[in-house]
């Protein structure tokens, strides 16, 4: 499962002059972590793999794994697991295939149909086309629905609910409208979908329709499939619908594989499985029902694209759209394959650098998630290669081909709960992908990673631009800032921003559960598509709309490529914590914005009420209802993550500085020095975790980093503070703030210990 995290004018960041053109590094660069000698060796290796990553082998393997339906459970799924093994072992991998039980269902039955106030049955059936050779697979094709929907055969009004997050229903209750009782349809986007069964099953709907609007991915954005690269009327995203934000991914029978105590869930009890019933549906199935509709006319904000008058719906009125709903799966126990891979080290084999894509896809998923997987392949490839010629990294490198990431991280879940003491013990970092097409490098991860990725951005070459894709980014995002105060800033500060990481691909059991440092990196931003988890996201579609030549496949595999060697081969890991001091300092700020935008919107509330100013706006033929008064939000205590922040900023600085002298005498220090020191730069990522979790969600370790419970993919930045503000928990947020404090008191004292043993250097 792939989403966008581009966002130009706030990632691109440089001190290079704006004419720089981009060239190969000279071999006696300084490298950070290395001392001059090993940087030079360093550069002259990188240098011989970049050439190695071949667009004609990547195009090769995306049309061998994408041939077929590969879900999870299907016969083509393990003949790639099997094919990938072999890859690895012909490339001289130590490689092996381990598997896990899981639970997988897949629909049985399925049926929507309209009843009044006329009658309609949805298809729920994309068609082939002719120009496309591999539509046609039917008979493997998974039908379009949502995994872990609850099974359900429900007939009752029909509400149209927008996005279906919380602030749509707060619309809703202003135009009079309750979904209690009812079946809400929802358009994809905004949210992650496992959210709009989640917030309908809160407001007391009984069923759950989710469509794409063509407005969002349709033809509202262009020419639709096959003759465009927009969602055809008939074609619909599949995905789970899982509630991993709120309870755990991974299979939803074994919370925590790494913990014994943890107890067994069947499908009737598992936190993470819907309440309703929930389906997709295509925009050309929900079309009638959407015109079907009376009751108000939706705001305009909510109205999409489709050739109609877009109403909400009243269930309690004449005439009400009402609407037979039907979902039942076979609860099947099937077998995910992982394919891992080693590289052994030869100088700290007990330090690992792991890397990860998943195989997996909903039917052929040849964007989503072969694009990145063949990335991952050639990267390995080019090891092989390097190995032959001589190259031997100091650590361990890890490749991971995981199974099962489309139901919701299912192989990679299952993977590093059962190694997670070993992991926690000796991953310096996890690397991953989910997908490649054409554009910037979007970058996300833990920010004591994030001047080493603007390091290996900097030797990296744009193949459009010819320009470094740093350089492409910092230019382009000046051209999208909307300040003057943006603009300053993409001009003056020393690193690119990086986003910071969510949920939705297979880097969450890493660094949300152990406390791993993670990235996730992709190329886009240049291709619009509607294929997203449909049967038109295949070799067919990718090689005529998205990245048709490869040379960003190429670029994917040298950028992460580089990433993987320079972690592998560093004499100190290249972590560094400025940036992370810098961006608390940001998200901190955030909070405190928040904070004073809640207590103005309350106090702004309370006068309108007390003017009078809602009834006055009262359109007696468009009756809406004002809105509740609130309590205006308390001053919370932020003087101990204040406090924290500044000892936080003089550690990292230290560190910056001990670094940088240590850097510049080579690096000289024993073996045991230097052990100890990675083992600490290693541990700093888990300084920021608390073995009791978030609240109400004890599997997510991380206090900076987590999903929305009402976002899903999208982060949330010192998450437990963050929730408990939008969610009105006050007492909580003042708890909140003392936890975070704590974590980044720990974290300084970590990084100034780190300084300390790089002070003992000679």
């Amino acid at each position: 499962m792939r989403r966008s995290v581009l966002a130009l004018f706030v990632i691109g960041v440089f001190l290079i002059p704006a004419n720089a053109d981009w060239s190969e590094p000279k071999a006696d660069a300084p490298l950070d972590g290395f001392s001059s000698p090993h940087a030079r060796i360093e550069r002259e290796w990188e240098s011989k793999f970049r050439a190695l990553p071949d667009p004609q082998r990547q195009r090769q393997y995306m049309q061998l794994l994408s041939a077929r339906p590969h879900h999870v459970g299907s016969a083509y799924d393990k003949r790639n697991a099997e094919w990938i093994l072999s890859k690895f072992k012909e490339w001289g991998l130590d490689a092996k295939i381990e598997s896990f039980k899981v639970l997988f269902p897949t629909p049985k039955r399925r049926l929507v149909e309209l009843l009044a106030p006329t009658h309609y049955m949805a298809k729920l059936q994309e068609p082939a086309f002719a120009e496309d050779p591999t539509s046609n697979q039917q008979d493997e094709q998974l039908p379009t629905y949502n995994a872990y929907s609850r099974d359900g055969d429900v007939t009752a009004p029909l509400v149209y609910v927008n996005y279906g997050v919380p602030d749509d229903y707060d619309r809703l209750a202003r135009l009079g409208v309750s979904v209690k009782g009812a079946i809400v349809i929802a358009r994809y986007g905004h949210s992650w979908r496992g959210i709009k069964p989640k917030v309908a099953a809160e407001h007391g709907a009984v069923g759950c329709i989710i469509y794409s609007d063509p407005k969002d991915d349709g033809y509202f954005g262009g020419d639709v499939f096959p003759k465009g690269a927009m969602r055809p009327d008939q074609g619909v995203q599949r995905g789970s619908v899982l509630d991993f934000a709120s309870a755990y991914p991974g299979d939803p029978l074994t919370p925590d594989r790494g913990d014994p105590n943890a107890p067994h869930m069947t499908k009737d009890n598992a936190p993470s499985i819907t309440k309703i019933p929930t389906l997709p549906i295509s925009y050309g199935d929900a079309q009638p029902l959407l015109a079907a509709l009376s009751g108000p006319l939706a705001p305009e904000e909510w109205r999409g694209g489709l050739p109609i008058a877009y109403h909400v719906g009243n269930p309690v009125s004449p005439g009400t759209a009402k609407v037979h709903l039907v979902i039942e799966s076979n609860w099947d126990i099937k077998d995910v394959n992982d394919i891992i891979a080693r590289i052994p080290g030869t100088g700290e084999p007990d330090e690992w650098v792991v890397r990860g894509n998943h195989h997996d896809a909903w039917v052929n998923g040849a964007e989503d998630p072969i694009s990145g997987q063949m990335t991952l392949l050639e990267e390995a490839r080019s090891f092989g290669e390097l190995l032959k010629q001589g190259w031997k990294p100091k650590r361990t490198i890890i490749y991971c081909a995981w199974d099962g990431e489309e139901p919701m991280l299912l192989g990679s879940t299952a993977w590093a709960e059962t190694h997670g003491r070993e992991l926690q013990e000796h991953a310096a970092i996890y690397i991953n992908s989910d997908g490649n097409d054409r554009g910037y490098l979007a970058m996300e991860g833990s920010h004591s990673l994030e001047h080493f990725m603007n390091e290996v951005a900097r030797n990296i070459e744009d193949p459009e631009s010819k320009l470094s894709v740093f350089e492409r980014e910092r230019l382009a995002g000046i051209t999208e800032a909307k300040s003057d105060e943006e603009r300053k800033e993409l001009r003056q500060r020393p690193d690119l921003r990086m986003n910071a990481l969510g949920s939705g691909s297979d880097y969450t059991a890493f660094i949300d559960h152990l406390g791993i440092a993670s990235l996730n990196l992709a190329y886009e931003g240049e291709d619009d598509g509607g294929i997203y988890h449909s049967i038109y996201d295949d070799f067919y579609w990718y090689t005529h709309s998205s990245d048709t030549n490869f040379v960003y496949g190429v670029a994917l595999s040298q950028t992460i490529g580089t990433a993987v060697m320079r972690m592998a081969d560093a004499d100190i890991l290249p972590y560094q914590f400025t940036d992370l001091a810098d961006t608390m300092q940001k998200y901190t700020k955030d909070l405190q914005k928040l904070l004073r935008d809640k207590q103005d919107e309350a106090r702004e509330r309370a006068e309108e009420l007390k003017e009078g100013a809602f009834s006055a706006a009262f359109d007696p033929r468009k009756p809406t209802v004002a809105p509740p008064p609130e309590d205006i939000p308390p001053h919370l205590n932020f003087a101990p993550l204040e406090n924290a922040l500044d000892v936080l900023s003089k550690s990292a600085e230290h560190y910056k500085a001990a670094f940088d002298k240590a850097g510049a005498s080579g690096f000289s220090a024993s073996e045991t020095q230097m052990d100890a020191l990675n083992q600490k730069l290693i541990q700093s990522e888990r300084g920021l975790t608390d073995p009791a979790g978030l609240p109400r969600r004890p599997w997510y370790k991380h206090m900076i980093y987590a999903p929305g419970v009402y976002s899903g993919y999208a982060p949330k930045t010192m998450p437990g503070i963050r929730e408990a503000i939008e969610q009105r928990h006050w007492q909580e947020a003042d708890t909140e703030i003392s936890r975070v404090a704590k974590v980044l008191e720990n974290e300084a004292a970590i990084i100034d210990s780190a300084a300390a043993d790089l002070g003992g250097f000679q």
